[in-house]
């Protein structure tokens, strides 16, 4: 895989945490108990896709322009995209998809769980 910078700038990002779905063999990053990306490993364990959350119309713009961009693997093809984790999506077009991931998930809580989940106190 190209971006071996992905799990450490996923990792610190505020609140994140991450497991392995075993049933899919995928590394999971979570916010909230809510995934906003994925990594997902094929038979030897080697990142397959990298899966984020867009908004519709940008997932569907930047899956014209990048051919190494698809509708989300085994997700909903509207709102989740793949990356091929070996293709020429640029790291920082997959850094800020990453990111837009990241916010639209957690722009999805009240404001106090996302101070929750941020760490704050809620008051």
């Amino acid at each position: 895989m190209r971006y071996l910078w992905l799990d450490e700038f996923l990792m610190n990002k505020p609140g994140v945490t991450k497991d392995i779905q075993k049933d899919w063999n995928w590394i999971r990053y979570q916010i909230g108990g809510k995934m906003f990306a994925a990594v997902c490993l094929g038979k030897n364990n080697e990142p397959y896709y990298i899966t984020l959350k867009l908004e519709p119309s940008e997932g569907d713009f930047l899956r014209q322009q990048y051919e190494d961009i698809i509708p989300g693997f085994y997700m909903n093809k509207t709102h989740w995209n793949s990356v091929k984790p070996d293709g020429n999506v640029p790291d920082d077009l997959l850094k800020d998809m990453l990111d837009k991931s990241y916010f639209l998930v957690l722009s999805g809580f009240s404001r106090k769980k996302q101070k929750e989940i941020l760490g704050g106190n809620g008051s």
